[in-house]
């Protein structure tokens, strides 16, 4: 075997291995939740030494951000799928997506909001522009339903918006304190969205 074909095996095996610990780490995270995951869990699942794990992805922080923007890319993916016709219901349908989303990803999205880094270090700037992405679709919306009010009022609905119905949805899927039935928690989520929309002077989707 020549130095090329050793160079090729090694970074198959070096893209084998990454592949493997993130689909461990995303496995434990998404069943267990966040504060289940342990580099030496994940190293022994994968049949590697925790130095392997680090020098993957730098520290272990860096698999839970990977395992993160995976998380908001795959979120971002769903949310740009709704239907866009017309904008307040497209807005019922992000948030009803976003429920969606949730309950089958519930402790996912919850790293991905609960995760602080060792150094307690901002989030990384791609992160958060992935972030801000999937906020774009909803700050687009509510420039079409409120064509008079101003950039900084659009942001901070958005964020408000944003707010509240994750609020919703985090507490009323936490099966610990105050679980609600899915089929009840739709319902809260539109008879918000129907108040906060008659507040701006928006007729509620029919």
């Amino acid at each position: 075997m020549n130095n090329v074909q050793e160079d090729s095996l090694r970074d198959r095996k070096k893209t084998r291995r990454r592949f493997q610990i993130l689909e461990i780490a995303r496995g434990i995270i998404a069943s267990k939740g966040l504060r289940s995951l342990k580099v030496r869990d994940v190293a022994e699942a994968a049949n590697c030494s925790v130095g392997s794990v680090y020098n993957e992805f730098g520290d272990f922080d860096g698999v839970i951000l990977t395992v993160n923007r995976e998380t908001v890319q795959a979120l971002t993916a769903r949310l740009r799928g709704v239907p866009g016709e017309d904008p307040v219901r497209q807005l019922y349908g992000l948030a009803e997506t976003y429920l969606d989303f949730f309950a089958e990803h519930a402790n996912l999205l919850r790293a991905l909001f609960a995760h602080r880094t060792e150094d307690d270090s901002p989030y990384p700037d791609d992160i958060l522009q992935m972030v801000m992405d999937a906020f774009a679709l909803m700050h687009l919306l509510l420039v079409r339903v409120l064509p008079n009010a101003d950039d900084v009022r659009i942001a901070l609905l958005s964020r408000t918006l944003f707010s509240a119905v994750h609020g919703i949805i985090s507490l009323g899927l936490e099966e610990r304190m105050v679980a609600v039935p899915p089929q009840m928690l739709r319902q809260q989520v539109t008879q918000f969205l129907d108040a906060h929309l008659v507040g701006l002077g928006i007729l509620p989707a029919r």
